[in-house]
Order: structure tokens, then sequence, then C-alpha cells
């Protein structure tokens, strides 16, 4: 059976975002919660997802990542070396751009291959990143890249609730 584990961004995902309209759907989907939503580090985002994992067989773990969530699970597959199902990741933010001035600390776009199979969702008209800059990161993450075309953050204020097509994008993992 595979594990699905729900890993929010900034502020976390509230009741109708579609990663908790995921969480709903089985028995092996969970929430990575962290103590830290709005002020998030970096180091403290990785430890709990790693402390999460811990107990899994982790050939059977898929990620599901959002916005922030994108790179800090690059990140926490880089520097602890771990290799998993997949991970969709899905709007990844642009932490280098002008615009992005969130509190979060130690937070960065890794700039290296992820060591398992991922697939980056962007949308063209996304606030937090360019289409341009989110295809970037699927390359040097070796990911998989899907344009959805313009569909904001891919978040609830963009319409995404119930999202089937992202469910059907998950299964590939």
């Amino acid at each position: 059976m595979t594990n699905y584990f729900i890993v929010p961004g900034l502020g976390n995902s509230g009741e109708q975002h579609w990663q908790s309209n995921f969480e709903r759907s089985g028995e092996n989907f969970k929430r990575i919660e962290q103590k830290e939503w709005d002020a998030p580090v970096c180091s403290d985002w990785i430890a709990t997802i790693d402390e999460t994992l811990k107990d899994y067989d982790l050939s059977t773990v898929v990620l599901v990542g959002h916005s922030l969530a994108c790179a800090t699970i690059a990140q926490w597959a880089i520097d602890n070396n771990r290799q998993i199902r997949g991970a969709l990741l899905v709007a990844p933010s642009d932490l280098e751009a002008t615009g992005y001035d969130f509190p979060a600390v130690g937070f960065s776009v890794p700039k290296t291959k992820i060591p398992f199979k991922t697939i980056v969702v962007a949308s063209t008209n996304d606030p937090w990143v360019t289409i341009d800059r989110a295809k970037h990161f699927a390359e040097i993450w070796g990911s998989e890249f899907i344009n959805i075309g313009d569909a904001g953050h891919i978040n609830v204020d963009a319409g995404y609730t119930e999202w089937p097509e992202g469910m059907e994008i998950l299964k590939r993992l």
C-alpha cells in the first residue's frame, strides 16, 4: 500500500484546499503537521518530515507538497539522502523572487537533482512563480513538468478545492 503524506506550504492548507480534500480521500493519506506554519524555519520543517516518516518503509511513501513545501521536500531529500516512491510538487514558490518576502527562515530553492521520481505541476499565472522558473526548478530537480495553464497558485483562491485532475497526476507516482 502506498502511504501519501500531505505537506502543506506556508500557512498550512485550509479545510477546502485540494490537499485537505486529498487527505480525506483515504486512510493512507496523512498530513505532516509542522509546529510553525506562519513563520517557519526550514531545518524545523525538514526535521518534522524526517521524524514523521521514520517508522515507514520509504519505498511506500509519496509526498504531496504545495508551495513552500516543494522546496522543503527537495531540501529534505538532498540533505538526508532519502529514497521514497515519489513526490508531487505543486505550485513551487520562487523563494528568490523579489516579491517573496514572507517570514520564512533558511529556505532556498535546491539546485540539485532530487533522488527519486517527482512531478512538478505549475500554472502560467501563479503570482509566486513564473512558468519559466517552475520549469527551471523541474529541470534542475529532474522532475517531470506539467503546465496546467491559467490556474493561479493552484489553491482555494484559484478555485482548487476538489482537484480530480491532481489526483490522477498523483496516481502516476
